[in-house]
């Protein structure tokens, strides 16, 4: 195992979904989906910490269409939100403070 870096400040929303800001005051975030280009900062993702709170920043995408011999440049609005796809949320004080594994008992999901 290698140490990558130590952080001062780190926030995990979900699986590739992260902000981390390091000794030497480097800031690394990465989105799923959404470009590098379009800037975040700590505030954008201490928001969403916020239960039922979500972001929303417009993005420039390049869609290219082989058959039609073309490539189309749209902007595009992508929104980010966290989710209980994979496991449940626990908030304290509306504030998303942990998460916990979902169990199966009986052929029910709790």
């Amino acid at each position: 195992m290698k140490l990558e870096n130590v952080l001062t400040k780190a926030i995990f929303l979900a699986p590739k979904v992260y902000y981390l800001e390091t000794t030497d005051g480097n800031v690394i975030y990465k989105v799923k989906g959404l470009s590098h280009n379009v800037p975040l900062n700590f505030n954008d993702f201490n928001n969403l910490l916020i239960k039922q709170s979500l972001l929303q920043k417009m993005q420039t995408k390049w869609i290219k269409n082989i058959s039609m011999g073309h490539i189309s440049v749209i902007n595009e609005l992508y929104t980010l939100q966290v989710t209980e796809n994979k496991r449940k949320l626990i908030y304290i004080n509306n504030k998303l403070n942990n998460t916990m594994p979902y169990s199966v008992k009986n052929k029910e999901i709790e």
